[in-house]
Parts: C-alpha cells; structure tokens; sequence
C-alpha cells in the first residue's frame, strides 16, 4: 500500500512525464494508492498563486485536482487526531513541521511506504520509501 508524495501525483500533470513513473503508476493496483490531505493542500496551494499569473493555467490545474480527488475518493486520507499526536512526536524529532512530516506521520499510522523522489526528506522518519523514478520499466 502507498503513500503518493505530491511531487509524484504532480508528475502526472507535466507535459512529458518520467516514464519510470508512469509506468509504476500504472502497473499499481488502483485501491492500493492513496493521497494524503496535505498533497490537496501542497496542489491548491499551486493553483492559487497561478491565478494571477496564468488564470486559464490555474482554471486546468483546478478541473485536475478536483477530478483527482472524486477519483480517489476515501482514498484521500485525513488528519486524524493520532496523525496529528505522531506528527508533534517527529516534529520533536527532527525540528520542523513542513509538509512531508505529516505525510510521513500519515504514511506511518496507515502502515503505508511513501512513494516519492525526495528520499532524504523522509528517511528521517524511518518510513518506508519508494523511488518511482528509479522503476525499471523492464521488470
């Protein structure tokens, strides 16, 4: 079961996306894949600051992410308040609060390895970790 990280679920949306990720994603049982509300938070984030800049880009970006997450559904998992006691935990642990720790807290309450390419932002949480970018399309 996997954790997608939000510069996995992102390389979806890029013209060319990594080959090795695409094809991972795609051999991965469907249900097996989930998101956590923090990569939601990371994309709408995104969108808002491309407003400004290129609205009809942000207008794509917004039908991406809300297809997204009517497709995985109960597959978006929230902060639930032993998330939230974990997180405080490797917080403490490692002294900052960003984005990948509660991921990586959500990633650990829900027996789940993370899939992404920022190896050295999780490893300080003995979580498990998937580097889809390094998949062997061959296997």
């Amino acid at each position: 079961m996997w954790l997608l990280d939000t510069v996995v679920i992102s390389e979806l949306r890029k013209r060319t996306p990594d080959p090795n990720v695409v094809a991972w994603l795609s051999s991965a049982p469907e249900k097996s894949l989930f998101l956590s509300v923090v990569t939601i938070s990371e994309i709408q984030r995104g969108i808002a600051l491309q407003r400004n800049k290129d609205a009809s880009f942000a207008e794509r970006l917004q039908y991406w992410l809300d297809e997204m997450m009517r497709n995985y559904g109960d597959r978006v998992l929230p902060v639930t308040p032993e998330i939230a006691c974990r997180w405080g935990e490797l917080t403490a642990r490692v002294g900052h609060d960003g984005a990948d720790v509660v991921i990586a807290a959500t990633a650990l309450q829900h027996g789940l390895s993370v899939v992404t390419r920022n190896d050295r932002h999780f490893s300080p949480f003995s979580v498990p970790i998937f580097n889809p970018y390094d998949y062997n399309i061959a296997k």
